[in-house]
Parts: structure tokens; sequence; C-alpha cells
């Protein structure tokens, strides 16, 4: 599938910034399921720092900005190819081992609660995919999804507590599930071609190790693993480890932000 896509972002600050500094994680990723034609991210007013490649395989480049700021605007625009690898990550290249991502964190923090809804997914499960397969749809099945019932803050547990939540609750939920089980997961973000009523064009889903495959998507939120209607960015341990875009702003002035998202099937 050819998508197009058109990501603008835009902060703006009031009183202005004495300067700003932004880490992007913006570019998309390089394996089997997708072929970048044309990507492009603009930041007027910006200097450039270097770019690299993480160990997780993400592309990662530094905007700074000197003197009064009062707003900054990030615009990506771009086309890419997929392909439907059934959510397998093949052919992307990563320097951190899987074992890495059997870790806890604030979003991802484990309780009694989380522990019985993992152990009771995978009860009966006659393979590793298989038990992957059945955590994803456990707590897609306990967390409905209801924006605005959540926040950026809140946590897997507060989440599964709630019943309610939106595509980061479902992810940070499915990878605290697994990491109850030792299965290494991970968050993800990128981009979603939909319709309905989990059309959000900005995604978020999780990764869990599955032996014998490697790295395999899962979207609890629609209940699917990634295919052709999605643009994989990034990784990391949570969604602010994970965030396509991180900042740090000197000043004190309040921050106003506002996003706009297309992604277009151009295919003829």
């Amino acid at each position: 599938m050819r998508l197009d896509v058109n990501h603008r972002t835009t902060y703006r600050f009031d009183p202005p910034m004495r300067g700003v500094t932004q880490s992007l994680r913006l570019w998309p990723s390089l394996f089997d399921g997708q072929n970048v034609l044309d990507w492009n991210v603009k930041i007027d007013g910006a200097t450039r720092g270097a770019n690299f490649r993480d160990g997780a395989g993400d592309l990662i480049e530094t905007m700074t900005f000197r003197g009064s700021v009062d707003s900054v605007v990030v615009e990506v625009s771009g086309t890419v190819v997929t392909k439907d690898l059934a959510g397998v990550l093949q052919g992307h290249r990563e320097k951190v081992p899987p074992l890495a991502y059997v870790r806890q964190g604030q979003f991802t923090r484990t309780n009694n609660t989380i522990r019985e809804l993992a152990r009771g997914a995978i009860a009966g499960a006659e393979t590793p995919l298989a038990e992957a397969h059945a955590l994803a749809a456990a707590v897609g099945e306990a967390i409905a999804y209801v924006p605005g019932e959540t926040d950026s803050q809140t946590t897997a547990a507060e989440a599964l507590e709630t019943g309610r939540g939106v595509c980061q609750d479902h992810a940070h939920t499915l990878i605290a599930t697994a990491i109850c089980l030792e299965i290494p997961a991970r968050y993800v973000t990128g981009y979603l071609h939909a319709e309905g009523d989990i059309a959000d064009a900005s995604h978020a889903w999780a990764e869990l190790y599955v032996r014998d495959l490697g790295w395999v998507g899962f979207d609890a939120s629609n209940l699917k693993c990634p295919d052709e209607t999605y643009i994989r960015l990034g990784s990391g341990f949570d969604s602010v480890d994970a965030a396509p875009i991180r900042g740090v702003a000197q000043g004190n002035g309040v921050e106003a932000l506002d996003v706009d998202v297309s992604v277009i099937s151009s295919d003829q």
C-alpha cells in the first residue's frame, strides 16, 4: 500500500522561552515491511544537530532554537510503500538484545491485577505465538477504546482498573502483561491509515519478542497485528522513551500543543 503522510506539530510558548532543544524520532524504520519513497522533516529556524541510529535501529536527530522562542513548528511529509508481514519485524537491524526489554517502568509497572490477567490469558496457549496473541486479545477486551478517559501520565495499572483508554494505554498494558511472563516487550510509535472509531493517524502499539519469529507487533486497540496500513517509526520501553518528539525548554512559559496528522492511501 502506498501511504502519504502529512504531520504538523505546533508548540506555542507564552511567554516565549529562552531556548528549546528537541530530540526527534520521526523517520520510518528500515525493514522489509516498508519502503520509503520520500520523507522530509522540516523545522524552520532550527539548528540541526548530528543524527544517528540508536541501538534499537531508530534514526534520531536533535534540533535547537536559541533566543526568544514563541513557537516551534515541526512538519513531516512523505510517502511510504508498505507490505503486510503479519506483524513480524523482518529485516530490521538493531543491537539491543531482546532481554533488555524485560523491564518494568513508570507506565508498565505490574500489580496483582495485571499478573492475573496475564496468567489467565495464556492458559491453554500451546506456543509462544499463541501466548502473545492471547495477551493482546485479553488486553483489548479488558480496556475499551474510549478517548478522553486517560492522559499521557496514565499507567497500565490505572487504565486496567478503569477499563477505558486509548492506544497508549493498550500498549502499556500489553507490555506489562508480557513482562509478568518474562516476555520481552516494547512500545512502538507510528502512523495508521484507518477508518472508524479507532482511526488514529498517529498511533501506538506493542511488539513482543516471540521465539523463532523475533519481534512481532500487536495492536490491542484494533485486535490485530500491524499490516500494510501501518507505518512504523520507532520503539522504546514506554511512550516517553519512544516519543517521536521529546524536548527541553528554557524558561517559565506555558506550553500549548496542536497536532494535525493525515495518512492517506494514494494507491491507484
